[in-house]
Order: structure tokens, then sequence, then C-alpha cells
């Protein structure tokens, strides 16, 4: 099956309109309506996800948790202050670059902002 490319050459996203967001995470993805590079939704997994050129960077889990991509240096210390814990999607291997927030205890807001700044940056 063939990728569907828009005029730009860039694979289209899903609107960030398309699909009603959990209304724990509605402030969340409502932060980021203004960005051309991030899309929230999609299919499978990942439809309840901030997408930043293809890539999750922040979701909500299964459960109902939510998720972000961080530095595993800042993951290591917000899960050392107590802050959230190293996610587990199911298959029982921890994955150390995502952060797993159950409550209020940490700003979901802020933390999206900062994965969103750790995605922006890329690889390297």
């Amino acid at each position: 099956m063939k990728k569907v490319k828009s005029r730009t050459g860039q694979p289209r996203k899903a609107a960030m309109s398309a699909v009603e967001p959990n209304p724990k995470f509605a402030a969340v993805v409502q932060a980021f309506r203004g960005e051309r590079r991030v899309a929230f939704g999609g299919k499978g997994f990942g439809s309840t996800a901030l997408k930043l050129d293809g890539k999750i960077f922040a979701m909500l889990s299964s459960k109902g948790r939510f998720v972000v991509k961080l530095p595993r240096e800042r993951v290591d210390e917000l899960v050392g202050r107590g802050q959230g814990r190293y996610f587990d999607p199911g298959h029982g291997r921890l994955m150390k670059e995502w952060l797993e927030v159950g409550g209020p205890s940490i700003s979901w807001l802020e933390l999206a902002r900062e994965a969103h700044a750790f995605a922006s940056r890329g690889p390297g």
C-alpha cells in the first residue's frame, strides 16, 4: 500500500479536530493545535497521542495514564522524585525514555511541552 503525500511531499496527518480527545488530555491537545507539525490521533496505537512529524511524544495509555517521551536522564530524575514511573506498555519491559504519570503530581501540559522540545531536537 502506498503512502499518500501532500503537495509539499510530506505524509498527510490527521486533522487535530477529527477526533475528540479524552477530557483529561484535552488541555494538552488544545495547547498544540496551532503547531503545523503536530497531529493528534490516528489509527491503532497512538490514537490518543500527540505526534510530531509522525512520531509520538505524548499520549494517554490504555489505563488512562499520561505518558511522555523525555531524555532518559530527565525520566530518571522524575522517577527518583516519585513524580512518575517508567512506562510499561504491557509486555513487561520498561521503556526508560518514557515517563508515565498517573495523577496531578506534575503538570501534564508542562511535560508535554518538554517532550515536544525534546522531539523537535531530533536524534543525536
